[in-house]
């Protein structure tokens, strides 16, 4: 069974302390594309907290490691991608003999350009925590990847100090019945592993239209992340969010109409931008851009010192309903609704 990165095209799937005074807002020269960071009230949130001390690992396709927006914003990762041989299996540059971003890197790149890209430092745009270091662990390799490499990877995250993980992947519908069965442990052990660590584990949906969770995200200790579109609407491809535990909201991942300004603008490797006017930046659609959003606001919640208990509490009491700001419901389209960045960071931390 193969997992695969949860971007859409047109055509169809492809393969986030105290605030620093610099990020209280941006002026970055994509942030007027940027309608994600509205809809989740990132800039208001980072009043509070810019997710300054955490680390965020994005377990993907990998990272172009010299991009302008994410170079500053790296610590070390590790290479899980082996080929069926054991893991792990190689560390460092993954983006090819000569060091260019890559093509194949583009999906890794765009998830952590959405988490942590830095803010005002005059290119690109401003991820949802842009004080937050990046760990790019690679289990993806053109796209796809089995559950040993991402379970390997998970675990790599969870013990080298990632206070969350990303997880912009999934097996097809009906895999869940793997874990279920104990046919396929791998990654469900590795994500209980995580969040027993005290790791916040956050997953993609999926994209095909289902009523329940992709596994990774179906698994306990993930919380679950649909999609919605600029109207704040569940977007059309994104899976409902449902799961045993109830653990699911959701978060801007674009329409998936191909443009600019109906998807989710971030960092891609070096040159291969092609709809937003930098060839570093492009806009993508998928559950795979939603978890991200959530990755972030939940680096801004840790770095409030928040265990990953608090984290999930905070973004399930303050997601909304779409469209509307009741709070406190639960929806098969949504799971709690859209995350609210702003009122996270905003409610009261539990006391012993």
């Amino acid at each position: 069974m193969r997992l695969r990165a949860l971007a859409i095209t047109v055509a169809g799937l492809t393969a986030l302390a105290a605030p620093s005074a610099s990020a209280a807002t941006t002026h970055d020269p994509l942030a007027g594309a940027q309608w994600g960071l509205d809809q989740i009230h990132a800039e208001q949130a980072w009043q509070t907290s810019t997710g300054a001390g955490q680390v965020v690992a994005v377990v993907d396709t990998g990272v172009d490691l010299d991009h302008p927006d994410l170079r500053s914003q790296l610590v070390p990762g590790a290479t899980f991608t082996c080929g069926g041989g054991p893991a792990p299996c190689g560390n460092g540059d993954w983006r090819g003999p000569d060091g260019v971003g890559q093509d194949t890197d583009v999906h890794g790149t765009h998830v952590a350009g959405i988490a942590a890209a830095a803010a005002n430092n005059g290119v690109g745009g401003a991820g949802v925590a842009p004080d937050a270091k990046i760990m790019p662990v690679k289990v993806l390799e053109d796209g796809q990847g089995d559950f040993a490499e991402i379970g390997a990877g998970i675990r790599y995250a969870a013990d080298h100090g990632a206070d969350v993980i990303n997880l912009s992947l999934g097996a097809q519908p009906g895999s869940q019945l793997l874990t279920l069965l104990g046919l396929q442990a791998q990654a469900k052990d590795a994500v209980e592993y995580a969040r027993d660590k005290g790791v916040v584990v956050i997953a993609s949906a999926g994209n095909e239209t289902a009523p329940l969770c992709d596994t990774p995200a179906w698994e306990r200790g993930a919380m679950c992340v649909a999609a919605t579109d600029r109207a704040e609407k569940k977007a059309s491809y994104s899976n409902f969010g449902l799961k045993l535990d109830f653990k699911a909201v959701a978060a801007p991942g674009g329409a998936g109409d191909g443009t600019c300004e109906g998807d989710i603008v971030s960092t891609v490797p070096r040159g291969t931008g092609t709809k937003c006017g930098d060839a570093d930046y492009d806009a993508l659609a998928g559950t795979s851009m939603a978890a991200p959003m959530v990755t972030g606001v939940a680096a801004l919640l840790t770095a409030q010192g928040r265990t990953a208990e608090q984290v999930e509490q905070a973004l399930i009491d303050t997601a909304h309903a779409p469209g509307s700001d009741k709070t406190g419901q639960f929806s098969l389209l949504t799971g709690h609704g859209v995350i609210d960045a702003a009122a996270a960071v905003a409610q009261p931390i539990p006391q012993p």
